[in-house]
């Protein structure tokens, strides 16, 4: 079995000895031949790629083209106005960055920015996150803050942290649309919080957000110090390579051009090689195999590398969002999609490998390695061995036993976490998300099922403002079938509603009954 095992390890790996990357899928059990097989779907999906990257309208749902790969080379952008508009945006983000870190612009009160707050939503904020965790220096040139939620606790730590700095915080306001409730949320409280400090919000604040959005019309009457520009053809999961991500990126001293650079050579790899050698096919074609064409099986991330902690969520927004769909490009109902979880190895091998060995086989395993442990020489932490010894064995020992147990896997093994490779990886999953969508007909450009859930939200809204107006302020107070019945809205959505009030200050429990149909509640006066 070994030398069997050896042979498809040879016969199986892929590797880019000039980017230092390669994929491993000897361990994926495809049809000796699968390729020949799908040789029509793979001819297909190439040819979508490529109609993608010239400016087709490869999201037909919205009637836009998409382009996040011209972010990383403008010149496959299909017009010289809008290859310019790209290179233009980039060096004034990077322009406005060495002017922040060089202190020619600097804040209110004369002093450098020692701080940048994102307030932002998905990838909005997990791009920014992703970097900042994988490429920052220990002591970065501006400590980084996200208010990446809009929940009111989580908004009073970060500014709890930030602390007296918030004079010296630069702020970047990130929404497309400029409507964003979350993102708008969190500008409010920001300006809140500058305003009780007694600091001028505007001499602290940029938007990267559409021309002519709400955000972009507000950052402009209000006088901030800079407006970037966000393009309705790059998705949010997509937009780290965009003023989104590049900005914040450059405020920390991340070799941008690199980043780019990295994403760049693999789209150029992924796009020349033939199917059996394009790491980015050969990754869609197995989780196509894996799952049956339906995603049947999860997608466990586990990188051994605790710079790469976030890659997993990060990858859960740029998989799940493009691939989960309810119907087809022909309008036939498929569910398509692939969970995505994970973390870290080998710390969450204590989590959850024992299920995955020997538990539910419903997950296949996407490992990363990255070869080069640290710049010095490793201490020995037992006779012989180090400690990057140890988690190359964890890696090796966990890939072996899930396969033991007919557990499939895929390694990527990159040389080191810097810039270039992060962007490798990043184009990487970023082809292989747009060849596997093309395999299944969906359009992995749109996302009706978020744009369900922010109106089930507005609704929601609506109905509180509702409750609230209808609540008794004095008396015994009004139990949820007694607000609900003139509104005519659902009880049980009531009680929440009341609920949410009273454990904010809005409202008051007046009475605990047995059931909560019993409960009654009075409104604030």
């Amino acid at each position: 079995m070994a030398s069997t095992l050896w042979q498809r390890y040879n016969e199986r790996l892929v590797r880019y000895p000039e980017l230092g990357f390669s994929i491993d899928i000897s361990r994926v059990d495809l049809p000796d031949d699968f390729l020949s097989a799908m040789a029509p779907a793979i001819a297909k999906a190439q040819q979508a790629m490529a109609a993608l990257e010239g400016g087709a309208i490869a999201n037909p749902d919205e009637d836009r083209m998409v382009g996040h790969y011209w972010l990383r080379n403008p010149e496959l952008a299909p017009d010289p106005a809008l290859r310019d508009t790209i290179r233009e945006t980039l060096d004034e983000t990077l322009e406005f960055a060495d002017h922040v870190l060089g202190g020619r612009t600097h804040a209110p009160n004369g002093s450098t920015f020692t701080d940048v707050l994102v307030i932002g939503i998905g990838g909005s904020a997990l791009g920014p996150q992703l970097v900042a965790e994988a490429l920052t220096p220990a002591h970065p040139p501006l400590a980084i803050h996200f208010f990446d939620n809009t929940d009111p606790d989580g908004i009073d730590r970060t500014l709890a942290k930030i602390g007296d700095r918030l004079a010296t915080t630069l702020v970047l306001v990130i929404s497309k649309s400029g409507g964003t409730p979350e993102t708008r949320n969190g500008m409010v409280e920001a300006e809140t919080a500058f305003a009780a400090a007694g600091l001028d919000f505007p001499r602290h604040a940029v938007a990267i957000t559409g021309e002519g959005s709400k955000l972009d019309q507000h950052a402009r009457a209000a006088g901030w110090l800079a407006r970037f520009p966000m393009w309705d053809w790059v998705g949010g999961r997509t937009s780290v390579m965009s003023a989104v991500g590049t900005l914040a990126a450059a405020l920390q001293g991340v070799d941008v051009r690199q980043f780019l650079a990295g994403a760049a050579a693999m789209d150029e790899k992924t796009r020349i090689e033939p199917a059996a050698r394009n790491a980015a096919l050969l990754l869609a074609l197995s989780w196509h195999h894996i799952g049956g064409g339906r995603g049947a099986k999860d997608m466990v991330v586990l990188p051994y590398k605790d710079r790469l902690v976030l890659f997993s969520k990060y990858l859960q927004q740029l998989v799940m969002e493009s691939l989960g769909k309810e119907h087809d490009l022909d309008g036939n109902v498929v569910n398509q999609g692939i969970a995505v979880y994970g973390n870290k190895g080998s710390t969450d091998q204590h989590a959850y490998v024992q299920q995955l060995r020997d538990g539910v086989n419903n997950f296949f395993a996407t490992f990363i390695e990255v070869r080069h442990a640290r710049d010095t020489r490793s201490p020995e932490v037992e006779p012989g061995f180090t400690s990057a010894d140890f988690l190359q064995g964890f890696l090796r020992g966990t890939r072996r036993a899930l396969y033991e147990k007919q557990r499939q896997s895929i390694t990527l093994s990159i040389g080191q976490v810097d810039a270039f490779n992060l962007g490798l990886l990043i184009g990487l999953f970023e082809r292989a998300v747009g060849f596997y969508a093309t395999l299944v007909n969906i359009n992995a450009y749109h996302q009706p099922g978020v744009e369900a859930g922010k109106k089930a939200a507005g609704e929601f809204l609506k109905n509180l403002a509702a409750v609230r107006a209808a609540l008794p302020t004095s008396g015994a107070g009004a139990t949820a079938d007694e607000v609900a019945g003139p509104l005519g809205i659902d009880p049980e959505e009531v009680f929440h509603i009341l609920t949410h009030l009273s454990e904010n200050h809005a409202a008051t429990r007046t009475q605990l009954g047995a059931t909560a149909a019993e409960d009654r509640f009075i409104g604030a006066a």
